[in-house]
């Protein structure tokens, strides 16, 4: 079972890792790729423990991104 649904407008863009991420409990951060959402993905995992979060989004934002640095959606 999901730790939480989260909406991709709460989640924070890393330029880093080149994800969306949004905190875990444990310290670390959940995270999801561009990638990831353009081919359905929807669970965000944490690298350092075995919770993950479903995201909540619409696949359509992410079908026109044309591979750039920039999150393709606004987000907080």
């Amino acid at each position: 079972m999901s730790y939480d649904d989260v909406e991709i407008e709460d989640m924070e863009w890393n330029e880093k890792l080149k994800a969306f991420t949004y905190p875990c409990p444990c310290g670390n951060l959940f995270q999801i790729t561009k990638e990831d959402l353009k081919i359905g993905e929807e669970i965000g995992y944490c690298p350092s423990c075995s919770l993950y979060i479903t995201v909540v989004y619409n696949m359509e934002d992410f079908l026109g991104d044309n591979n750039n640095n920039t999150p393709p959606i606004s987000v907080a």
